[in-house]
């Protein structure tokens, strides 16, 4: 079994083929995809989607990219969308949220007040209702763990993990799982390697951020769900593993950080 931490199969990369991607995941022995929400407008999608195929399940959260056009107000409606979906089994967690130091246009003194005060209201959505939380950390990794000290949640993954030995030692303290995928494919990719080589095997998740980062044998293609048995290959091929201990230590690690995850496979 390979459970899919997180997949946008909502994109419109996707469209009118979700369905089918996800039957060609389950046929690739991926038994669950996670779907993050990015903001408002795609709630009740990702959640449909979830209730469509029986391999997938949603979290609810407001993405930094989607911060700039966000208004304070939808993040009481996404409250309120918790509160309801707490009822719902394919709900598993809150994200995608975080912070995004990348981008430009994020990076003003206005965008990174305005991603701060989004990033922490969501954690505080977050811990009152005891949920883990998927974590976007592109150039941001020691922002996302001030916050992380001064607003305690139950822990998540932070997605796309690319940050030093260090922060992932804090992340991991903070009950956090790391999320690798399609970066880790590339040779060039040294130091990521290297933290998928020597991190601890029970801090480590497996992701495909699909239709984004394809691995090397995709890019630059769109990505899919359907491939993360291969990149799982990858960090066995790593580590030295067999392949069949990756899968099923990597999706014990899912299920310990997404215990709701449980309620559906």
């Amino acid at each position: 079994m390979w459970i899919d931490t997180h997949c946008h199969l909502d994109a419109v990369e996707f469209a009118s083929e979700e369905d089918a991607v996800a039957a060609r995941a389950q046929q690739q022995n991926v038994s669950m995809i996670v779907i993050p929400a990015v903001e408002r407008n795609n709630f009740a999608t990702v959640s449909s989607l979830a209730h469509r195929n029986s391999n997938c399940t949603y979290a609810l959260g407001i993405h930094p990219i989607f911060v700039p056009q966000a208004k304070e107000e939808d993040l009481g409606a996404m409250r309120v969308a918790v509160e309801a979906a707490m009822n719902d089994a394919r709900f598993v967690a809150i994200g995608e949220i975080g912070l995004d130091f990348f981008i430009p246009m994020l990076t003003t003194p206005e965008m990174r007040e305005k991603q701060e005060f989004f990033y922490t209201e969501q954690l505080k959505i977050a811990r009152d209702f005891g949920l883990p939380v998927l974590l976007h950390v592109r150039k941001s990794q020691d922002s996302i763990l001030k916050y992380l000290r001064r607003i305690k949640v139950i822990g998540g993954i932070a997605h796309a993990f690319n940050g030093s030995f260090q922060q992932a030692e804090i992340f991991i303290d903070l009950g956090f799982k790391l999320g690798f995928g399609g970066a880790m494919t590339f040779t060039r990719a040294l130091q990521l390697r290297r933290l998928a080589a020597t991190l601890p095997i029970e801090s480590i998740v497996l992701e495909t951020d699909a239709p984004d980062i394809s691995p090397a044998w995709v890019h630059p293609q769109r990505n899919s769900p359907e491939q993360l048995p291969r990149i799982g290959q990858v960090l066995a091929e790593l580590r030295d593993m067999p392949l069949q201990a990756i899968a099923q230590i990597t999706s014990a690690n899912a299920l310990a950080v997404m215990p709701r995850l449980g309620a559906v496979i």
